[in-house]
């Protein structure tokens, strides 16, 4: 086999093995550590954490998604894969019906956006950086943490942006 054919099977096997630890994220699997490696680490943004272990992780980060929303919906819009690495980018949809970031439960239907990134060891998930929209769900759910100052408000034109010292566009 080729290093080109052998680089595309390693990365057909990885997208495999990611697929399979979403579906069983999807329907509420206990079992995760069919999917991740004894030494995982999950690495989310400000206002995520980092989770060091599949303990910490279902501790710190599925169990309190799970009571914050329920009825989830997850839709992953696009997989990619490269060798040992995949990737994804999607949103979860959900009902707030626990408390979020001290907002106490609220009914509403919330999109999630997410993006995921994980390395595959021994057939695993080692390594997994990921971004969570959390400002975004806050917004949802009336909370804007810009406090007014996104930069959206240059895309409405609400506001001028700044130009910095000595530009010339």
């Amino acid at each position: 086999m080729s290093p080109a054919d052998t680089h595309l099977a390693r990365s057909s096997e990885t997208l495999a093995i990611i697929q399979r630890m979403e579906a069983a994220l999807a329907v509420n699997s206990d079992r995760m550590d069919e999917h991740f490696h004894p030494d995982f680490v999950w690495r989310g943004n400000a206002g995520c954490g980092v989770k060091h272990g599949l303990a910490a992780f279902r501790r710190n980060w599925q169990l309190p998604l799970r009571a914050a929303f329920t009825d989830r919906v997850y839709r992953t819009e696009k997989f990619l894969a490269d060798g040992d690495w995949a990737s994804c980018f999607g949103h979860i949809e959900a009902t707030h019906s626990g408390t979020f970031m001290g907002i106490a439960p609220t009914g509403k239907r919330v999109s999630i956006p997410y993006m995921d990134f994980w390395r595959v060891e021994d057939g695993r998930i080692a390594d997994n950086p990921v971004f969570v929209d959390f400002a975004a769900v806050l917004a949802q759910l009336g909370r804007d943490v810009f406090a007014g100052e996104g930069w959206e408000a240059f895309d409405r034109g609400e506001k001028t942006p700044p130009a910095p010292p000595g530009a010339n566009f």
